[in-house]
């Protein structure tokens, strides 16, 4: 089985991906942590590194074709701002979660530790970058939720309860196949 939990930074991708690898015991994949250990590797922040993958699509490449191997091999969740849409014809299920801006702003700056306008600039900057490399690169709409089988917004819900939806989802999707 192949879940993708997608969705824009702040909004829950992490915690409800772990979640559900616990849950059904399946391979956590971050696309995110690949991107962050790449920008390490190279020596750059976040921001850095997006302003570098928006000027060559190696970046980019790199971490979508690792995404790509590891759904290949299934049993895996996979978390990634853009993996609903390129594993669209792979996913067993594919989530989309996101929240208010200053929602996710404010969950960015309790975890990172930064203020809250930090929080938001950063948040406004790398959504900046990923719409213009993701419809650059790929010609995908960020906007276009059609991929996804189901589209929740976590500003009101409760990790437990997000997980109660995914869980009822695929036990009606398991019955009825």
């Amino acid at each position: 089985m192949i879940i993708v939990v997608s969705g824009p930074s702040g909004s829950g991708k992490t915690t409800i991906a772990k979640s559900l690898s616990e849950k059904y015991n399946l391979r956590f994949i971050s696309a995110g942590t690949l991107f962050r250990d790449l920008a390490k590797k190279s020596g750059k922040d976040l921001i850095s590194m997006n302003k570098d993958a928006e000027k060559s699509f190696d970046v980019d490449k790199l971490i979508d074709t690792r995404i790509l191997e590891e759904s290949r091999k299934g049993n895996a969740v996979i978390e990634s701002h853009i993996a609903g849409w390129l594993l669209k014809d792979i996913a067993d299920l594919s989530v989309y979660l996101w929240a208010p801006l200053e929602v996710r702003a404010k969950r960015i700056s309790n975890r990172d530790n930064l203020s809250y306008n930090d929080a938001l600039l950063k948040i406004i900057e790398r959504e900046e970058s990923h719409y213009f490399r993701f419809w650059k690169y790929y010609g995908i709409d960020l906007f276009d939720l059609t991929p996804f089988d189901i589209v929740l917004n976590t500003s009101k819900i409760s990790v437990n309860d997000i997980i109660c939806i995914i869980t009822k989802y695929l036990d009606n999707f398991s019955s009825n196949n």
